[in-house]
């Protein structure tokens, strides 16, 4: 165990995958179900090895573990990969969804299953390289690789609207990467390496952190989205497919604050402090505006998609609040949030395979017919509004405690946005569950398929296990974010020094 490159196995092993779909057939009943079946147990494998990187992992340790360390291009730049405790759970959240998007691709897709199913595994790859990267070049390349299997997805599987769609997400998405590429050409000439564990020691000028700051903020704020960038959000979530919309919601806009959290926190602690104020203007503006917008909607897609710009300003808010409460509630409220829009996602499509509409006002009364899917939506509902007893309570209180301790008024604010939640997310529940069942094509509905519930049910499951019982996450981040909040304040409390030293 000690020798084996878990973390690189964990990473490649979806290509072993790739491999054997370009050598299968698609054609005919058995081709498309021998691509399924490959794709669907190429996902379990990985997710049932990645586990390994659980039990294996010291949470009495902030250090990064599982290292494994190469040669890669040379003059400082390496292939270097590890995990700390913030990773790791990133790590397991990716391969944990992917089964469900291949399930939830089975019968929805119904041309190009092979390339479809290939495309997902290699953001798979992608995505789960940027949680173990420690060199920032390897980190950039994975980071901006996510972008060309999602724009396939969504530009070639999605909606009528797709192409534009598509366009939009690659170009918003690359033109803040630029930025950050130019960011680390400016790191890597002042600090002579790219490697990570060196530029988080390294302490770079308190003029140079502003601008590097700005650079990588452009590129992590695209992603995760805020606001105002995030209007490529809903449009790519309308046009996606379900699966798309699930991977999309569930771990790639945890890849900006990831970044967030593991660059602009650490590496630039002077300038994360001199612009708190300006990201939590932002993030208060996120959680408020986009949940009125939420309000306005009659598509369900574009409800849940500015739902997730909502919840992403809790995450955003709690990273810069830069104490224990705030990042362990925004490390929480991401993991919580990948499960939960991801679930709501996947209830979207129940219903959308059935009658091939988003519109809201084309249901109502489905309670009636489909009570185990009502029981399932309500759950899911309950946690995107942060009902105690589910995930979604614990991250939203420890981000506005968190904040709180910092700034009562930006607390108060933000606090307001758990109020609009309810309002739309319980209205979009009455609208679509409750009333009279009175539309024709909605009777002939069938409840949750066997596939659907294996699908719903192990996301019920964490849901309400993780509202109750949040140790499992907290045990494993508390060292890596007590370790980062204490350098934070470290590099703070000496910047002071320094200047009073100056001043005197």
């Amino acid at each position: 165990m000690t020798d084996w490159p878990i973390l690189s196995t964990v990473t490649f092993l979806p290509l072993v995958g790739v491999v054997l779909l370009l050598l299968t057939g698609q054609e005919g009943a058995n081709g498309r179900r021998n691509v399924l079946y490959i794709s669907l147990a190429t996902t379990v494998f990985t997710f049932i090895v990645s586990l390994f990187i659980w039990i294996g992992f010291d949470n009495s340790s902030a250090s990064f573990q599982m290292v494994e360390s190469h040669e890669w291009l040379g003059t400082g730049i390496s292939y270097h990969l590890g995990v700390d405790g913030i990773s790791m759970l990133f790590v397991i959240l990716t391969t944990f969804l992917m089964p469900f998007c291949v399930l939830a691709s089975w019968e929805s897709i119904e041309h190009r299953i092979k390339e479809y199913m290939i495309s997902f595994l290699l953001l798979q790859v992608a995505m789960t390289g940027v949680f173990v990267s420690l060199d920032i070049v390897l980190f950039y390349v994975f980071f901006e690789a996510t972008l060309i299997p999602m724009f396939i997805i969504i530009g070639v599987w999605g909606g009528k609207d797709r192409v534009y769609a598509s366009y939009k997400l690659f170009l918003y998405t690359l033109l803040g990467s630029v930025l950050m590429m130019l960011a680390i050409m400016a790191m890597y000439w002042n600090a002579g390496t790219t490697d990570i564990v060196e530029l988080l020691k390294h302490g770079f000028p308190a003029g140079m952190q502003t601008w590097l700051f700005l650079a990588c903020f452009a590129a992590f704020a695209v992603k995760m989205p805020m606001w105002p960038v995030h209007t490529w959000l809903p449009d790519a979530h309308v046009q996606a497919p379900t699966a798309g919309s699930v991977i999309l919601a569930g771990v790639m806009l945890k890849l900006g604050g990831y970044g967030m959290i593991r660059i602009l926190l650490q590496m630039f602690p002077l300038a994360s402090d001199y612009f708190a104020p300006m990201v939590f203007s932002l993030s208060v503006i996120a959680i408020i505006y986009t949940s009125l917008v939420a309000m306005m909607q009659d598509d369900i897609k574009k409800l849940i998609a500015y739902s997730s710009v909502a919840h992403m300003g809790y995450v955003t808010m709690g990273i810069f609040a830069a104490n224990t409460q705030g990042v362990q509630g925004a490390v929480f409220q991401m993991l919580s949030h990948g499960i939960v829009s991801g679930a709501l996602f996947l209830c979207v499509g129940v219903v959308y395979d059935r009658l091939h509409t988003r519109e809201i006002s084309a249901y109502g009364g489905l309670v009636n017919n489909m009570p185990k899917y009502a029981v399932a939506m309500m759950i899911f509902t309950m946690a995107n509004v942060g009902l105690p007893g589910t995930s979604g309570f614990i991250g939203e209180f420890l981000t506005i405690i968190g904040v709180f301790r910092v700034n009562t008024w930006v607390a108060l604010f933000a606090a307001t946005g758990v109020i609009l939640s309810a309002c739309y997310a319980l209205w979009l529940y009455r609208r679509v569950l409750f009333g009279a069942l009175e539309k024709e094509n909605l009777k002939q509905l069938l409840d949750l398929s066997t596939r659907e519930k294996i699908l719903l049910y192990p996301l019920v499951a964490l849901t309400i296990f993780f509202g109750f019982y949040p140790a499992p996450v907290f045990d494993v981040t508390a060292a890596s974010i007590d370790a980062l909040v204490n350098n934070y304040s470290a590099a703070l409390q000496a910047a002071q020094k320094l200047a009073l030293a100056v001043t005197h």
